[in-house]
């Protein structure tokens, strides 16, 4: 097995055939297949199944998958920390849930520090990914949330990804609509008054599972649903289709994507927990413990009141 075996497996797996992997991967289509066939006859498992109308993962092409993301991930950390041309340079890395307290964190420990060359990241993605992504050390830090709806799952994984997670704020729920839209003006709503209008909600991408949702009311039923992975299309399908979304009301006006956004509180009640997490046991960079640092600052609550 090697890192090209595994880099063609988890392409193959997110193109929608063969031939368009081959093509991304720069390698002819016999080389490919004759890749991954040594694989899983090394592996003594089935990856993919072949038909005449293309492949598909196998349950154990799907748990082999998970596993090779986290290898090619930690092998990509490695070559760009050592065989890059800039292996020279500071590095530091942020994974987020869509908060901008976290990007204001970020940029805030930019300037405090000051390096003379660095290589930063922030990764505003899925509740999956941040938590793969501080247990793999992609990244040092990560933002989550979860409300009542999941919390009990969020803490599980918390202990299986071996993560420790500090709670930062308590925010109440929220819908947020469009400044023109008929309901802007309210005060406080019901989510069932809402029914009629399309709730837009973070993709969380084929992971299925209602626990792994960044938004409160997880568990409730929406008649009309648009998912969308990026802020900006987001606000844009609010905005066009009266849409809303369900969010924690910490909107700010130095985000110009939210500007013309309006909050309502939400009568029924399902507080987010809004929190950072590191890898247990690992220690953190000096960018690190500055993040944190900043993070703290919006510190309202401790782990006991949870």
């Amino acid at each position: 097995m090697n890192i090209n075996q595994l880099k063609y497996v988890l392409e193959v797996a997110n193109s929608s055939s063969m031939r368009e992997a081959s093509t991304k991967l720069y390698v002819s289509q016999p080389a490919l297949s004759a890749g991954i066939r040594e694989l899983e006859e090394e592996l003594g498992i089935l990856i993919f199944e072949r038909t005449n109308k293309g492949v598909s993962l196998t349950d154990e092409g799907r748990e082999f998958i998970d596993y090779a993301k986290k290898a090619v991930g930690q092998y990509a950390i490695l070559e760009d920390r050592y065989l890059s041309r800039d292996s020279d340079k500071e590095r530091f890395s942020v994974s987020t849930q869509h908060y901008n307290f976290a990007m204001k964190a970020f940029t805030d420990v930019i300037k405090r520090t000051n390096p003379d060359k660095y290589v930063f990241s922030i990764h505003e993605t899925k509740t999956k990914d941040v938590l793969d992504d501080v247990a793999t050390l992609k990244s040092e830090v990560g933002i989550v949330s979860f409300s009542g709806s999941n919390q009990a799952v969020i803490k599980k994984l918390f202990r299986d990804y071996g993560l420790a997670f500090t709670p930062l704020l308590r925010r109440e729920t929220y819908v947020y609509v469009w400044e023109n839209h008929p309901f802007a003006g309210r005060r406080e709503i019901s989510i069932e008054e809402m029914k009629g209008y399309p709730c837009v909600s973070f993709d969380q991408a084929g992971d299925g599972n209602f626990y792994l949702t960044e938004e409160a009311m997880a568990d409730y039923a929406f008649e009309k649903t648009i998912k969308s992975d990026d802020r900006a299309t987001t606000m844009e399908m609010i905005a066009e289709l009266g849409g809303y979304s369900i969010g924690s009301g910490m909107l700010s006006g130095e985000d110009a994507i939210l500007k013309g956004m309006v909050a309502i509180k939400l009568k029924e009640e399902d507080p987010l927990i809004i929190g950072y997490i590191v890898r247990r046991g690992s220690a953190l960079s000096r960018y690190g413990e500055a993040y944190v640092e900043e993070l703290n600052k919006y510190k309202e609550i401790d782990s006991d009141e949870l």
